[in-house]
């Protein structure tokens, strides 16, 4: 990608101290943008201090309770203050557990919903007036999954794929009400992808690990730098022609 590709952009990526959300952080940030890591774990700073080190970018690092939109606005004024107005958002932040749906209890399934759901629309509701008021043009990004388009077993996670495909109608709904100000939204849907938190999971269920590659027909995990690339497409002008728009990039899992 063209290094200098958001110059004078800030981004904020929403659960980007860790994992997927980080790798997409550094996309961003070695293609030019100040970026903000904004989470609710404590260890945020650290996060974008190492960012900072790794890519050059101005960083900050911000607490963060998606499901708090009072949170959310503080985190997202303190941010503007330090790095100016931002006019990329990656909704990375979500949970998941692997619970049978007979066994769900009202508070799992909740809590995933509020998450997941809620939290993706609070932090776009935020960023989107704060952008408007700037009049500046922007684009989100939310993270889905290919678990909204299929029952993605052998794992039981009713709750996690439920939310991920509300999570792809809200951003056909957020893009068709603000492309009209400029704010232009679209949605990352992946499959398996090797994270550090993925690789653990992995290594404790070997069977389950079997099984996924089984199913995937390119025979491997995602690897980060993937999804920070076409993290990079979605959030600049080159997709410019793309709206409202859910890509699944899988390996070609849910062909089959």
């Amino acid at each position: 990608m063209q290094a200098g590709l958001f110059k004078d952009r800030t981004a904020i990526v929403t659960g980007g101290a860790r994992g997927l959300g980080y790798a997409i952080a550094q996309a961003l940030a070695r293609n030019g943008a100040s970026v903000v890591l904004a989470d609710l774990l404590p260890t945020v700073a650290d996060s974008a201090a190492t960012l900072a080190a790794e890519t050059g970018a101005k960083t900050l690092g911000v607490v963060v309770d998606v499901t708090d939109p009072g949170s959310v606005d503080r985190a997202y004024r303190d941010a503007e203050a330090n790095l100016g107005v931002a006019t990329i958002l990656v909704n990375a932040a979500g949970i998941s557990t692997d619970v049978p749906l007979l066994e769900t209890t009202p508070e799992q399934w909740n809590r995933i919903v509020n998450v997941n759901v809620n939290g993706t629309l609070y932090s776009g509701q935020v960023f989107a007036r704060r952008a408007i008021a700037a009049d500046a043009k922007a684009t989100i990004i939310n993270i889905s999954s290919m678990s909204g388009y299929i029952v993605n077993v052998p794992q039981t996670q009713a709750a996690y794929n439920t939310s991920k495909a509300a999570v792809a109608m809200l951003t056909k709904n957020q893009a068709l009400e603000w492309y009209p100000h400029g704010i232009r939204v679209n949605a990352i849907a992946p499959g398996m992808f090797a994270s550090d938190m993925t690789r653990d999971f992995a290594k404790g269920h070997p069977e389950m690990h079997d099984e996924w590659m089984w199913r995937i027909p390119i025979g491997r995990m995602g690897e980060p730098h993937e999804l920070g690339d076409l993290a990079v497409y979605l959030a600049s002008e080159r997709s410019s022609y793309m709206v409202g728009q859910n890509v699944i990039i899988d390996g070609g899992y849910t062909l089959v």
